[in-house]
Order: structure tokens, then sequence, then C-alpha cells
């Protein structure tokens, strides 16, 4: 007998959800694959957050089904399962600024009933995986911004759990703490999680994941890969992806210098390379080797995420999407 499909780590269809006369939620309809760091993109209001809350059991949709690995997070028969299965940040620290890291951690272990000769050595793997294994006895008032976005987050590892719902995890963090969270975030999908996150740092969004869900007004306009988004919005258009070893001034260089390249775009050692479709990949890897271009990795590329967000939102004068795009 042929093995049954792999349920998807969330599942959506038709969810609808009123607050008094404001649709929050249209039937939104989409699902994301277990192991992936999947996006969750729309503008201010587009219903991010409730729908959230409704695969973090705190809310119950009016219509529609969700489902968290097959089990559906509103209804009570399930509700533990997914609470066991789930961590929840939302975008609001809830940190008790007069514990210590050490002690919310402890405190949040003992509400997950977990045995307490099992506690001190998991708050200490959980505050060395988020970089705060020396600050186990600082108060939590006098962390930094992002020590306690880090916090925060460790929280939601305290059960081990399969799925991550972060709604807005860099939320006012400055550049280094963003980088160091997005390290962190692919370190956890190397450990088997799946991580679904709002954001409105679309650039940040575009170099972690795997999926996007772009949703407006309640309603997803798109779900899939990044690749797939461009080729079906923005089409005609071709990009690669290339990794380089050392500093990347001599690739662009050399890229730059290519009949048919268009545009290279650089984040770091990752190189963005819009290309004439005429102009294939293997040709332009072969000019780099020639070159003496070191390339650690090679893959399909796409058009930007906030190119892509606003061909299928629109650029609407109100500024949400500006909003959520700059922000």
């Amino acid at each position: 007998m042929a093995d049954a499909p792999e349920l998807n780590a969330i599942e959506t269809r038709g969810l609808t959800k009123r607050f008094g006369n404001t649709l929050a939620l249209n039937d939104l309809t989409f699902s994301v694959p277990q192991g992936v760091i999947a996006g969750f993109v729309g503008p201010n209001g587009s219903g991010k957050t409730t729908t959230m809350r409704i695969l973090a059991t705190l809310l119950k949709p009016d219509a529609g089904t969700a489902t968290v690995f097959g089990h559906v997070p509103y209804l009570p028969r399930d509700a533990d399962h997914v609470r066991h299965a789930t961590g929840y940040m939302p975008d609001y620290f809830g940190l008790y600024r007069d514990m210590t890291a050490g002690e919310y951690l402890h405190f949040f272990a003992a509400a997950c009933r977990i045995q307490p000769q099992k506690r001190r050595r998991l708050v200490g793997d959980i505050l060395a995986l988020v970089s705060l294994d020396d600050k186990s006895d600082t108060v939590i008032a006098a962390l930094s911004r992002g020590m306690q976005q880090k916090l925060s987050l460790g929280r939601t590892l305290i059960h081990s759990p399969r799925l991550l719902l972060l709604d807005e995890p860099a939320s006012g963090l400055d550049p280094r703490a963003r980088i160091e969270l997005m390290e962190l975030l692919r370190e956890l999908k190397t450990m088997g999680k799946t991580i679904f996150i709002s954001s409105h740092i679309l650039s940040e969004l575009h170099n972690l994941c795997e999926q996007v869900v772009i949703i407006e007004n309640g309603h997803a306009v798109f779900t899939g890969s990044l690749e797939d988004a461009s080729a079906g919005v923005l089409g005609g258009r071709s990009f690669v992806e290339l990794r380089v070893a050392g500093e990347p001034d001599a690739a662009l260089a050399v890229l730059d210098a290519i009949p048919g390249v268009k545009e290279v775009r650089c984040s770091d050692r990752l190189l963005l390379v819009e290309h004439e479709p005429s102009l294939g990949t293997p040709q332009i890897v072969r000019v780099c080797v020639e070159q003496g271009i070191a390339i650690e990795e090679v893959r399909k590329g796409s058009a930007n995420l906030e190119e892509i967000f606003m061909a299928l939102t629109g650029d609407r004068e109100n500024g949400e999407n500006g909003d959520e795009q700059h922000a």
C-alpha cells in the first residue's frame, strides 16, 4: 500500500471572520507544506494577525475551515493537539520585565508541565540557541529590544513545537538584530521546524522564504514560491541567484560585462542576476568560472518580493501598501 500523503502544516479553506461590520477574512484559502519557511504578506488590516490567532487557537472563524497538521485549532477536541504542535509569537512582547531571562523561561517551562529535573537543561539549551546564554541572570527590562525579541522567540520553543507562527518578529529591530534573527530562523528550519512569518520588511522575507502567501482584504491573491509568483505576475523576466565565495565586487564586474545581463543586485555574497531569456544560466555560470569567480551555490531566482507584492495588490493611494512595504 502506498504511503499516505504528508499533511500540510497549515491549510485553510474558505476561512471567513467578521468583527461587527468589518470583514477581516473573506474566503481565505491557502496551504503551507511542512518543513518550509513561508512568508505571510499583506497591507495593514488585510487579516494576517486574525489568521494567526485562529491558527493559534485564540479565535474561532465564522465560516470555512483551518487545520494545523490535520487538527482543527478552534475545536475543543483538537485544540490541545494544536497548542502542543504550535509556538505562537504575537506582535507584542508579553514579557515580565521584572523577571530575569532564565526565570522567564523556567516559568513557561513549568506552565507547559515540563518536569523540574528537565527544565534547567532545557532553559540553558534555549538560551544558547538564541544567543542569550550569558544573560540568564539579567533582568528583562535591562535587555535590548533585539534580545527581548530573541527571548520571546525562545519562549515559543519551550515545548518543542513543530510549527512557529511569528507575527512581525523583526518589528522595531535595528539592522544587526534583524540579521541575527533571520539567521536564527534559518537554523530553526534546519532543525525541522515549519515557520509561518508575517513581516512588512519584504526584502528580508525575499531572502528567507521558500513560499509566500499574499493576502489583501482578507483574501489570498497568491500562494506559492517566489519563482512562480515572479513568472506569473511579472512574466518575460528571467533571474538566477548566485552565491559567491569571498567579496562580491569581482563577480559584480564580471556579471555586468556579460551581454544579456540586465541588472545585478547584491545582498552580501548573494547576487540576483536579471537577464535576457535567451541567455541561459549555464552560460552565466561558465563565464564566471572562466573569469576565476568561485561560485558556492546556483539557484533559480525571481523578481524581488516588493515588486511582486505591488503588482498583485496595487499601489493604493491610502498608503497601506507603502506602510507594509517600507515601515
